[in-house]
C-alpha cells in the first residue's frame, strides 16, 4: 500500500512539473501559435529586436521564444555590466558606431524607464613605458569615434582612483555600469505590454515548411505540444547561433566557439581599492583585453577575466563538460588555428586559471597593494566567439538566411559582437533596417 502511494506521489509530481513547463511555455501567450514575426532567443539583442520592431510595426502579431524558463540567463546574465563609451573600435566602422549610438540610447532608455545606473568612469592606464604610444594612438581614435574622453597623467589618476598607479591614462567619464539581465527583462516587459507574446521553456528544435501559405515557416519545440507557425523569423540564438543557422541549411561558417571568462571578487572590506573601471592599455598581439577592475551595481569589484576554451557552451564551472560541444570545438580548424598562433598566452591563461595569485599579479600592475587575501573567486561568463576557418575572431555583425524557400522568411543573426549589450538598442534598429530590405512586412 506504502508503495502505491509513494507511486501515485510520484506520477502526481511527474504531472505538476510537465504542467509547470506546458505552462511556463506558453505563459503570456494569447492562445494562438501564428504571428507575423518569431523571434529566437531571448537575451538581449533578441529582446531588443523584438521591441523595435513592434514599435515600428505596432499592428503586426510577434512572438519571442526562449528555451530557459526565464529571460536573459546566459551571455546576458553573466557579462560585466559595463556600459562601454566606444573608445577602442577602428572609425568608421559598424562597432564604433553603434557603441557610441548605443551608450546614448542606453542612459536615455534607463532614465525613461527607471532603470538603475551609475556613471563610474574608466580609467584605461599605462604602466610602462613602451605602453604609452599604444595610449596615444587610442586616445586619437577615441577621439575620432566622438567619444568624451581626456588624457590625464599619473597624479591625475590618483585624484580619480586613489589607489591605482601608472604612467598615463584615458579618462572616459562617460562608461557607465548597470545590470544588463534587468535592462533585458525591461525590454521584454515593454514588448508584453505592447502586445507581444513570450513562450518561455521553449527551445526550438527545427525549422519545418508549413501547408500554410500565410504562415510558411513552422517551428517546433523540445515537446511534442510546441509549435509555432510563422510569416517570418529572427534568430538572435547567441551562443547557438551556428547550430540553429544549420537547421535551415545555412553555411556552417562562422562558428561559435564557447570562451569561459572568470573573475575574482574584491572581499567586501577591500571595494575601497577601486571606485570605477581601471583597464589595460589593450595589447594587439592577443586576442582577449586582459584583467581589469569593474564595479558592479550592487557594490562588488570584479576582476579579471581570463579566457579559457569553456568544454560547455553554457559551462560556467570550471570542470563543466559536454561531449557535443566538446567535439564541435576541438575538432574545428578555425581554433586549432587560434591556439597555435597564441599558444604561449593560452598557456599563461590555463596558469593563471588554476593559480589566484598569478592573478593577482596582474593586477598589481595598477593597484601595488592589492595582495591575494584581498581577493575570492567569483562567478564566470561564457562568450560567443565567432571564429572563421583561419582562426579569426570575427569582429563584425553576420547576417544569414536558410536556402531554398526558408531564404525570404529567415534572419539569423550570426554574430553580434562586444559590446552587444551596450549597443543592443543600436543593434536592434540595424536589425530592423536589414528586416526591411529583407521581408515584405
Amino acid at each position: 500500500m506504502l508503495k502505491a502511494a509513494l507511486s501515485q506521489v510520484n506520477s502526481r509530481s511527474l504531472r505538476l512539473q510537465f504542467n509547470a513547463i506546458r505552462a511556463l511555455s506558453s505563459a503570456h501567450s494569447t492562445g494562438s501559435n501564428k504571428y507575423d514575426v518569431t523571434i529566437v532567443g531571448g537575451g538581449i539583442v533578441g529582446l531588443a529586436t523584438a521591441r523595435e520592431l513592434l514599435l515600428q510595426y505596432p499592428n503586426l502579431k510577434f512572438c519571442v521564444l526562449e528555451k530557459e524558463h526565464r529571460l536573459s540567463i546566459h551571455q546576458t546574465g553573466h557579462n560585466s555590466g559595463v556600459i562601454h563609451a566606444g573608445i577602442y573600435y577602428t572609425p568608421g566602422t559598424l562597432k564604433a558606431k553603434l557603441c557610441v549610438e548605443g551608450l546614448k540610447l542606453m542612459y536615455k532608455y534607463c532614465d525613461e524607464h527607471g532603470v538603475p545606473y551609475k556613471k563610474a568612469g574608466k580609467l584605461i592606464v599605462a604602466t610602462e613605458q613602451e605602453e604609452i604610444p599604444r595610449l596615444d594612438k587610442l586616445y586619437s581614435r577615441a577621439q575620432e569615434n566622438g567619444c568624451k574622453v581626456e588624457i590625464i597623467d599619473g597624479s591625475e589618476i590618483q585624484s580619480i582612483e586613489p589607489h591605482c598607479r601608472g604612467l598615463k591614462a584615458i579618462h572616459s567619464p562617460e562608461t557607465g555600469i548597470v545590470d544588463f539581465g534587468l535592462v533585458a527583462r525591461t525590454y521584454g516587459k515593454e514588448f508584453e505590454q505592447k502586445g507581444g507574446d513570450i513562450k518561455l521553456a521553449f527551445e526550438v528544435q527545427d525549422f519545418k515548411q508549413n501547408s500554410d501559405p500565410k504562415y510558411p515557416v513552422v517551428l517546433t519545440g523540445n515537446h511534442e505540444y510546441q509549435e509555432v507557425q510563422s510569416r517570418f523569423v529572427i534568430v538572435c540564438g547567441g551562443l547557438y547561433s551556428d547550430r540553429l543557422a544549420a537547421k535551415s541549411n545555412c553555411d556552417q561558417i562562422p562558428k561559435i566557439v564557447p570562451f569561459r571568462g572568470e573573475y575574482l571578487i574584491l572581499k567586501p572590506e577591500k571595494t575601497y581599492l577601486a571606485k570605477g573601471n581601471i583597464y589595460p592599455v589593450p595589447n594587439p598581439a592577443l586576442p582577449f583585453l586582459g584583467f581589469h577592475f569593474t564595479p558592479r551595481m550592487n557594490g562588488d569589484v570584479w576582476l579579471g577575466p581570463n579566457a579559457l576554451l569553456a568544454f560547455k557552451r553554457e559551462g560556467y564551472k570550471f570542470f563543466d563538460f559536454n561531449l557535443r560541444d566538446s567535439i564541435d570545438a576541438i575538432t574545428f580548424s578555425g581554433l586549432r588555428k587560434l591556439v597555435f598562433k597564441n599558444l604561449s598566452a593560452g598557456f599563461g591563461e590555463i596558469y593563471r586559471s588554476m593559480m589566484v595569485g598569478a592573478q593577482v599579479k596582474q593586477l598589481q600592475r595598477f593597484i601595488p597593494e592589492l595582495s591575494v587575501k584581498d581577493v575570492m573567486r567569483g562567478p564566470a561568463g561564457v562568450r560567443a566567439q565567432a571564429l572563421d576557418t583561419d582562426g579569426n575572431l570575427v569582429d563584425d555583425f553576420i547576417f544569414d538566411s536558410g536556402h531554398g524557400s526558408f531564404g525570404k522568411r529567415m534572419l539569423h543573426v550570426r554574430n553580434a559582437p562586444s559590446p552587444a549589450a551596450t549597443s543592443s538598442l543600436a543593434i536592434a534598429r540595424m536589425i530592423a533596417d536589414e528586416v526591411k530590405t529583407r521581408f515584405e512586412l
